[in-house]
């Protein structure tokens, strides 16, 4: 049987940073799955192309000079234009990593995100929302509300992925419970995660969290 998951997709959002050190945002609709597009990015396929292509190298550094999407470079995508698992038309150019964590990274719908810079950061999605996890909380903001995790990786794959989101599925699974039980209010609950992701934290694992201000 197909999980619900899988009908929808994988979802990441990619930042490729700029010579002017802003960045250009774009959007895959499966590059979190397995974090595939931690391999598929490259100087020649950067927008995770399936084949090497000239157009994709071309329009990859057009918009990374660009202020604006200009009309030029919208109608040079062709439709023969190589398959790519990043959409080439951009979300947004010229944003600051604060800006994406804060209005463009959707934690509950975007699984991945991707910092395409020198050092090329690959970060989890953790949502703090918790109104599937107990029947007391009723709604939760999707954008703002989350931490990012960092991935350890050996051979080019990442190291315990499922079992890292498995641990935080389960600590949401325990202050759930505690707020239906009255042990927790939801803002309680959010710090008490906050203090886990922190303890959890280590040289291998990094945990940035980002709260509704």
């Amino acid at each position: 049987m197909l999980c619900l998951r899988d009908t929808m997709g994988h979802r990441a959002l990619i930042a490729y940073e700029r010579p002017d050190r802003l960045y250009n945002l774009h959007y895959s609709h499966w590059g979190a799955l397995n974090l595939r597009l931690r391999q598929k990015i490259t100087e020649r396929t950067p927008f995770g192309d399936e084949i090497e292509s000239e157009w994709s190298q071309h329009y990859y550094r057009e918009l990374l000079g660009a202020q604006s999407t200009p009309e030029e470079i919208e109608t040079g995508i062709v439709e023969d234009r190589p398959h790519c698992d990043v959409d080439p038309a951009p979300v947004a150019l010229r944003v600051t990593i604060d800006d994406i964590l804060s209005t463009y990274l959707d934690f509950l719908h975007h699984e991945a995100l991707y910092v395409v810079s020198r050092e090329f950061e690959v970060y989890r999605t953790l949502w703090f929302g918790l109104q599937y996890d107990c029947e007391t909380v009723k709604g939760a903001s999707t954008v703002g509300n989350g931490a990012l995790c960092t991935r350890r990786w050996f051979r080019g794959e990442p190291v315990s992925d499922g079992f890292i989101r498995g641990q935080f599925e389960g600590l949401k699974d325990v202050v759930g419970d505690l707020i239906d039980d009255g042990v927790y209010t939801p803002e309680e609950a959010t710090e008490y995660m906050v203090e886990k992701l922190s303890e959890w934290s280590g040289d291998e694992l990094e945990y940035l969290v980002r709260l509704l201000s």
